[in-house]
Formats: structure tokens, sequence, C-alpha cells
């Protein structure tokens, strides 16, 4: 049976650690034995720099290849049906990461291909980037349970609510700041229940108070692509909610700041605060790579 990894709820909570054990062991050591002759097929609708290049250069480092192709050179669903691609794209490559607006696609994909399907990012989940973050945490910390406070300050958008799943399955805490008209939507709140029964998905209007203890302080553009239009009305909904000293000095004296770039700077976060002693905003992007080595390891059966 062909494994996919369109959302962290793909993962049990132990394959979620071993996915964290398996990154950890590969960092540093050279482990080009694991895919030779192996190729990644990367299609990207959205503009990316870490999410192209830690895919390729993590392919490179397993001893496997890369093929890039923009979202309109493909036309997915336009030019050709998304399963026409599905079926033909799986005889040249043996995995495939798309990178996407509509999470719909990635579905539509998986149901067709026969090879692994990867989620680099969809309008509604960004599972990559949130099992780096708690790498990154889980590196700093020593380690992921309870004890741990981790709190998002902004938007309920992809990055969030992949960050509420990836602790709903390894542990800490979660805690969203936004505006009350911009939180999560009713139906990941439902689903989060259903997946996590018993654990709270604390949603908090003032991110003051959510930041009080916090050991990560976590934060994101305010305006994602695709909804430039309304950048000017997130700006002066969001900007209290700018992550400034005077926030993170609220949180615990050794808590970390996260943001997974790239950073409008003075908008979300201040410069003291993303080029400061706590910011840990590029072990994370470089943990982008680290997680993903292990991803492609695991999906091609290496691990």
């Amino acid at each position: 049976m062909v494994r996919h990894f369109l959302t962290l709820l793909d993962l049990t909570p132990e394959e979620a650690l071993g996915l964290l054990d398996l990154a950890d062991r590969l960092r540093g050591i050279d482990a080009r034995d694991r895919l030779p002759g192996r190729t990644l097929g990367l299609i990207f609708e959205k503009p990316s720099l870490r999410t192209r290049v830690s895919f390729e250069a993590g392919m490179a480092q397993l001893g496997g290849s890369s093929i890039f192709l923009q979202g309109k050179d493909v036309g997915l669903g336009v030019r050709e049906s998304v399963r026409d691609f599905a079926r033909v794209i799986s005889q040249y490559v043996d995995m495939l990461a798309v990178r996407t607006f509509a999470h719909s696609i990635l579905e539509e994909l998986a149901a067709h291909a026969s090879i692994p399907v990867i989620n680099a990012l969809s309008d509604s989940a960004h599972p990559c980037q949130a099992m780096a973050d708690l790498l990154t945490v889980r590196r700093v910390f020593g380690r992921l349970d309870d004890s741990l406070s981790i709190v998002f300050v902004g938007d309920g958008n992809n990055v969030a609510r992949s960050l509420a799943v990836a602790c709903g399955l390894l542990g800490p805490r979660f805690t969203l700041a936004a505006p009350a008209a911009y939180d999560f939507p009713a139906d990941f709140r439902a689903t989060f229940a259903a997946a996590f029964p018993g654990r709270e998905l604390r949603v908090v209007h003032d991110p003051t108070r959510a930041a009080v203890d916090a050991d990560v302080i976590y934060t994101d553009v305010w305006t994602s692509m695709g909804q430039e239009a309304e950048s000017e009305t997130r700006r002066s909904i969001f900007r209290p909610y700018q992550v400034d000293d005077a926030l993170f000095s609220r949180a615990n004296r050794d808590a970390i700041f996260l943001h997974c770039l790239p950073a409008h700077r003075g908008e979300e976060v201040t410069d003291a605060v993303l080029d400061g002693p706590r910011s840990q905003v590029v072990e994370q992007a470089a943990n982008r790579m680290h997680f993903q080595k292990a991803l492609l390891t695991w999906l091609m059966g290496r691990d």
C-alpha cells in the first residue's frame, strides 16, 4: 500500500516521534546510500525558497535526484486532468511533493498516483513545516511533552493548524492568539476534537495574556499568498498582535522565538525579536531539510 503525507493526521503519534528520531539520526551523516537512483518530483503552484531548496538538497544528500516543475507549466486540472497527470507522473518519479493552493488537488493526486504524494504546502495544511518546528523545539528543550507551552500569535492559518495537530500528536500544549474573526474554522475544531479527545485546542484573543509563561512564541505573516487583496485590512486588525520585546518578555525567561519565514519585518515581528538571542529561526529553517530527509527515507521504506 502506498503511503502519502497530506496532513499530520496521516501519522500515528509513534510514527511522528519515529520521524523526528530518524531526522536526528540522519543529521550530519553520509546518507547517500539511502535513496540512490530515486527521483523526487516537485510541482509548485506557489513560489518558494525554503521548501524547494530543502527538498532538493535533502534528496541530493540521500543519493537521489529531483525534478522541479512550476505549476503553470503543468496546469493541473487545466491543461490536463489531475487524474491523468497523477497516473503519468507516477511512471517517471518515485515520489511527488506538491505546493499548491487547494488541498483537494493533493487529495485527488493521492487517489490516482501509484507513488507517495507529499503535501509541501496547501491552503489547509503545512505538515512538513510543523514537524520541523517540533524538531527544533525538542532540540532546544530536550523533550516534547505537556510541560511545554507553544503559543502561535496571528492568523489561524495552515501553519497554525498543522502546528496544533503536531502538538496533539506529540504532547506540547498549544495556544492560538488571534483576533476573533481569524481563529480556527469550525471544521478544523471538529477534526481536532475527533482526533484528540480530551486535548484542549486553546484560543485566546488577547496576545499578552496568551504569551504568559510560554516556552515558544511563534508567528507568521499576517497576509498569506492568495490573500493580497486583504493586506491593508489585515495590517490594521493584526497590529496589536505584533511580536515585539514587550510581548516576548511575558514568556518564560528561556523561551524561544520561531517563525516559518519569510518574515515581514516590522509587521508581525520586530527586528529585535527576529534577530535576538532567543530566535531559533535559522535552525528552524535548517530543520526543514533534516525532517524532509527523514520523511523521504521513510516513504521509500529505507528508514
